[in-house]
Parts: C-alpha cells; structure tokens; sequence
C-alpha cells in the first residue's frame, strides 16, 4: 500500500497554508463537554464493541507502550487511553479527548489522511509535518459501517519511533475488519460496555555493557530477570560465559553492528522459553577506539506469541478452528510443485453437509454454528494421520486434502468412513438429529495438474453425490457432454457471484409504437462468469430457482434496478417506469412486502415510477395474492402480468387482482405473420385489455411486419430486438439523451 503520494500532498497542503512545523501546534475546536458527552452517548454501541476487540489486541501485544486513540468521522478524539508517558506528550501540545483534528491545525497527521481516503496510514518519524512529532509512529485505520459504507471514524495507535513494526498496523487492519463485522451484527439489536481504559505495561529492556577486554561492567535488573543470573555473579566476568558471547567477542574485535537478533532462552523453572530481540555495538572513545561494548535484550516474548496467534488465525477457520480456504490452497500449490515431475498420487476431497440450511432455518445460526463445530471434530477425528488435512472452505463446505497415498482405494475408504461417521446421531441441546455429507473426489494427476483444475474437479464430483441421491461420494468423470460440464460449474459457482459481484443489469427500452418515444425499460439479469462469459438468464434463472438462491438474486435486482432508475432520474431525464420481474418463490415469500418497502426506502426511489411483473402461475392461490397484490397497488405500485396467454388466464381474476398491463408472450408475437392462431390469440389479447382498461404491451417485436401489425390492433405499446436489445445502462443513457436532444 503506497500512501507517500497522498502524505506528500498533505505536506504541501500546510506549507502552502504557512504552518510552521517547528512550532507547537495551536487547537481550536474542541468539543465541549455536553457536545462530547452527547458524541459519546450516539456513538455508546460502537465504542462498547470497539473495546471488545481492541481489548484482545491489546491482551495479545502486553508489554508495548502504545496509546490508544478513537475519533469521530469528523476527527474529534472521543477516546484515549494507554501509556501514560506517551499520553502526558500529546496532552502537553494540546492533543486531548474533545479536540477535533484538522489539517490546518495538526498538520500531516495519520488521523485525518485515514478519514479523507478511507485507507490506513502509517506516519513514521519524518512523515509527521511537526518536528515534535518525528519521535513517535502512529497507525490509524478507519472502520464504517460496511452494509452502507458510512464512515464512523478511526483507530489510531501511537508510538515510539523506536517501537515501529509495521505488524501494528496489519494487527490493526485485522482488528478492525472484526469490529466492522460486528458492528454489522449488531447494528441494531445489543450493547456492548463502554471501552474500558487500557494498561500496557511498559517495555522492559536487559542492558549489558562490557570493557574492552570483554569483561561485563554494567548489567541491570532487567538482564537478571532475562537471563536468570544475579549481576553479583557476572560482573567483572567474561563474557564468555553467556550465550551471548559470539556477537559480543565480534563486535570487540571487528567493530561489527547486530540488530533485532532473535534468541530462545530457556529460563529455569519456566515451561516456555523466553524470546528476546538482540542488539550489540561497539562503544568508541574520542579517538574512535573500541574501548567496549554495548548489548540490550528486548523481551518480545508476547509479540512472538502474538504473531504465532495472527498467523493461526489467518490460516485457521475462527468458528471451527479447522484450516481454512488459505491454508488448504497454499499447502495444495506446495504439494503440486513437490510432486511435479514424479510419480506421487494424492486426492482432494469436497464435503458438503446435505441440507443444512434447514438446520439454519429451523433451529437458528447459532445451532447451525454449533453443527458445524461438532461436524468439524468428527472430520478431524476420522482424518487424524498427518498427511491428512482437513479444512473447512466457509459455510457447510469442508476439504481433506489427502497426501502420499497408494491408489484410488485409499481415498475411497476415507470417504467411506467418513460417511459412516456421519450416522450417528448429533444432539445439540434437547435436538437429537441426523445429516448426511456429499463428498466428491478427485484425483491427482488423473484429473488435473493444477490447483484450480482439481479443486474445480472434486467440486463438481460432489454436485454428483448429491444429483445421485446425497449421503455419498463420488470420485470425479469428465462428461463428454459439454452442456452438462456447463451446468455443474454454473451450479457450484453461483453461491459465490453474488458475492463476488457478478451479476450485472442489461435493460430494454419499451416503446410507444406511435411516437417511437421510450415510455420505460426492462431490467434483465445477466451474469458475468468470470469463465464462462457473459451467461443468459435462460442458463442460470432455472439453476437458482432450484436452490434457492433466486431469492437473494431477485432481491438484488430490485434493488439495482430502483437505484439505477433513481440515478437517471436525478440526473435529469424525464422520469419513466423500470420493470422488474418478480420469482414465483419471491412472490410467496411472507416478507415479499416488506423486503420492497426496505429497497424503495435504501433506494429513494418513488414507487409510482417501479413495476412489478409477475406471471399468472404466481397468482393461483387468489387469496394470498389479492393481500399481496392489494399491498403493492396500496404504495403505489405497478403490477403487470407477464407472459399473458400462456398459463391459467382468468378474466375475473385479472380484474380482481387490479393489474394494471398484460405483457403479450413474444412466442405469440413472433409468429403472427404466418401463424393466424397466433394472430388471433393476439389480436383477442388486445381487445380484451381494451375492454377492461388495462394497458398491454407486445414483447419480441422483431420486424417492422409485426409492429405494423400490432399497430392495426391498436397496440400502443412494445419492446424488442427491433427496437433495441437489452443494453447497458451507459448506453441507455445514451438513447436517453439521443431522444431528449441534448
């Protein structure tokens, strides 16, 4: 991450505005007590969950001499604690809770480049535009609200120049992506106790000085406590007789420098050794003669232990303490390059529980959670050699990477007592349950001989345990058909494209056939596989209706869809209905209304310019639909009927339901050139919505035959590829600026 530009710029900023940075700083806005009491009272959920986690850093790095600091969005230091030197410093130029940083004030400060560009910063020494400053380090990272990106403020900790690790402010960025997805939680429901003031103990150095000779002069109690021997015992001794001795014996006699030695020192009658940073140089006389030594120990005990702890959790699942997606992939790079160009034969396994989000449904996440923890014990139980890894990838997906086998038999045993251990019942509370694992298998070199191969491979396997029945495994077949290779990768892949923003929206104006003006448009999915291609609707839409994820899929259409309609209309283009089509399981959701008032209200978008398309199937139970449908006509919103003719059309229901258009199916329009079944079914579509005044528009117009056609019936409205196909909203932007002449 390359911030010298902007911290550069920053400088420039006050040299321009005529700060001096030899001064002390001079503060002017602070917030007064009630202010600050008022800030601290709005902002009482967030600090009680930033105290939860800046607490367990700060358990984690004890013996730092770090001060703490939490700002508003505005820069006003609501919090500080820590060491009290540090803090006694920053008070002395004006820095205390209420002050609200500025840059015309402070000058280049962490505090206030985080909250401008939304990154961490570090300010190191000579980065700091005040001299007084050039003695300390500060790290500040800034933590928002993630679902609406609101910026709330920063993190800062500040200290010494000579405790700058940049492992600060990685453990900082860690720890407030914690935060952010805690507050993300509990946004709305519980709160957490105030952040309670932080104690660190202060840096404890061992210092042994020696004579040229080698003999030890100095040796203070720190180094009695490091090295478990009485100063009594070595003064005006060798310094031969300590670990030691090496670096010191080549600093006396080649004058050479060492720095941040790492040393393991066994100290007696304690389980653990302690880890200590080295440093020795030589002392000089005025003549530059080495007339001794110079050596300090660093306890960093806790910091080892804390980089050991960072660098499990980052290659360990929090929730099953498994390795996770990180550890399985790079320990599978390593095998693959160990093993190319011999003979070694390993298997992936992919584990997926078989209904687990009824698990989730019915007794809750945290029931869900606790599933998985006593599914993970299970799996490590049963997989226990060493050259078996079990990992869990995230949600109810698990791995076992299996190494150094002799043959497909070994891996097929493995699944099989997998699946066996599955058959005993789990009891989670007064629940007593069983579920089952599908498990696909691939292996190497048979099935790939790379990372993304095999992994897709063993994916696809285990979507064949389940199309087979579930509670089994599969061992991975390449299928000759290439449409079925299509379907597996698009069914195991689509969990993660909401995710990881794949799906994009095309739209097609609608038209009125008489003026040729654009009265509206469609909003149509596609998704952006980053394989595959740009993917249509008619690949993916029956693959997500089958799982379920139709759901979330359709509610982030509507969302996309009001928002970019919203946008073109504060950009000025006159303002036209958009078009979303709605899910028969989106429809028969019991907070379908509910979830459409929470978008038009993210989204600011006037209800009177959405609507709604659903199919007749979707209206078969009447009663639910009249409520439903009476619920969207009551905010204001449009409710068309799609693909009319081709289901159960009932007249007395249309009129009932208060549709306000019916959409002509375009199998019948496309034919009703040379089809006069089609034509009549047409034609007779037409006329009744004209009788009942309802509006109708004919989709699929492809030629200027058939709009003259539906323009002798008296169809005023239509959308097709003659026209124009679905298109990007930048390019109907385009159209729409074309058809406004600006």
């Amino acid at each position: 991450m390359n911030n010298e530009p902007w911290i550069a710029e920053s400088k420039l900023r006050c040299e321009k505005l005529g700060i001096d940075p030899c001064a002390v700083p001079s503060f002017s806005t602070f917030f007064s007590n009630a202010v600050l009491e008022q800030k601290r009272h709005e902002y009482e959920e967030i600090l009680s969950v930033i105290d939860f986690f800046v607490h367990k850093m700060l358990e984690l790095i004890k013996g730092h001499p770090l001060l703490i600091m939490i700002s508003d969005e505005n820069g006003c230091i609501l919090e500080m604690a820590g060491d009290e030197a540090i803090k006694n410093v920053v008070q002395q130029s004006g820095i205390k809770v209420g002050l609200v940083f500025k840059e015309n004030e402070a000058g280049t400060n962490s505090i206030n480049l985080a909250l401008q560009h939304r990154k961490p910063f570090q300010l190191v020494g000579g980065n700091h535009y005040y001299k007084f400053l050039e003695a300390s380090a500060c790290y500040s990272v800034p933590f928002q609200y993630t679902d609406i990106s609101n910026l709330l403020g920063t993190i800062t900790i500040m200290t010494t120049i000579d405790q700058h690790n940049s492992f600060l402010l990685a453990m900082l960025c860690t720890v407030v992506d914690s935060i952010e997805r805690e507050l993300l939680l509990k946004k709305q429901n519980r709160r957490l106790h105030i952040l309670n003031q932080v104690v660190i103990e202060t840096t404890r150095n061992g210092i042994i000085i020696t004579d040229r000779e080698g003999n030890i002069t100095e040796y203070n109690k720190f180094a009695e406590i490091i090295t478990n021997l009485k100063k009594q015992d070595v003064i005006q001794k060798p310094i031969s007789d300590l670990q030691i001795s090496q670096f010191i014996q080549e600093v006396l006699h080649t004058g050479v420098e060492y720095e941040d030695i790492e040393l393991s020192i066994t100290q007696k009658k304690q389980e653990e050794p302690l880890v200590c940073l080295f440093d020795a140089f030589p002392i000089h006389d005025e003549n530059l003669q080495i007339m001794g030594a110079f050596a300090q120990f660093r306890d960093i005990t806790e910091r080892s232990k804390t980089e050991k702890q960072i660098n499990h959790l980052a290659y360990h699942d929090d929730l099953t303490g498994l390795p996770n997606r990180r550890f399985f992939t790079q320990n599978l790079e390593n095998l693959l390059e160990s093993s190319e160009g011999n003979e070694s034969l390993f298997a992936i396994m992919f584990l997926d529980l078989d209904s687990f989000k009824k698990i989730n449904d019915n007794l809750g996440h945290n029931n869900g959670d606790t599933l998985l923890k006593l599914v993970a014990e299970r799996l490590r139980n049963c997989c226990s050699p060493s050259n078996h890894i079990v990992s869990r990838m995230g949600g109810d997906e698990f791995t076992i990477l299996l190494q150094e086998i002799t043959g497909h038999n070994d891996a097929i045993l493995v699944a099989e007592e997998v699946i066996e251990v599955f058959e005993a019942p789990f009891v989670i509370e007064e629940y007593e349950f069983y579920i089952t694992a599908s498990i696909g298998i691939a292996f190497y070199p048979h099935h790939g001989d790379d990372a993304e191969t095999l992994m897709k491979h063993a994916d696809i396997a285990m979507y064949m345990a389940k199309d087979a029945g579930k509670n089994n495994y599969s061992v991975f077949k390449a299928i000759k058909n290439n449409i079925g290779i299509e379907q597996l990768t698009l069914e195991s892949s689509m969990r993660k494209a909401l995710q990881n923003e794949e799906f994009v929206l095309h739209y097609q104006p609608q038209m009125d056939i008489e003026t040729g003006e654009i009265i509206g448009t469609e909003a149509l999915i596609r998704w952006n596989h980053p394989v595959l291609g740009l993917v249509p609707p008619a690949k993916f839409i029956p693959i997500a209706e089958e799982n379920g994820l139709i759901v979330p899929i359709g509610e982030w259409v509507l969302r996309t869809a009001c928002k970019q309609n919203q946008m073109w209309i504060e950009q000025g283009f006159i303002p036209m209905k958009i078009s979303v089509n709605l899910s028969t399981r989106q429809f028969l959701k019991r907070n379908l209304i509910d979830n459409v008032k929470q978008i038009l209200s993210e989204t600011n978008h006037d209800p009177r310019y959405l609507e709604l398309e659903i199919t007749e199937s979707m209206t078969m139970d009447v009663e639910y639909a009249v409520d439903v449908l009476g619920e969207m006509k009551k905010l204001g919103i449009q409710i068309c009927i799609d693909d009319f003719g081709t289901g159960y059309s009932n007249l007395y229901y249309i009129k009932l339901f208060s549709i306000d258009r019916l959409k002509v199916e375009q199998s019948f329009v496309r034919d009703i050139m040379t089809d006069k079944n089609d034509a009549d079914i047409v034609a007779t579509i037409i006329s009744m919505t004209h009788n009942l005044g309802i509006d109708v528009i004919a989709e699929g117009v492809e030629t200027e035959d058939q709009l003259n056609f539906l323009r002798t019936l008296r169809c005023r409205e239509a959308q097709g590829y003659y026209y124009h196909r679905p298109l990007p909203a930048d390019q109907i932007e385009q159209l729409f600026t074309k058809c406004t002449g600006e």
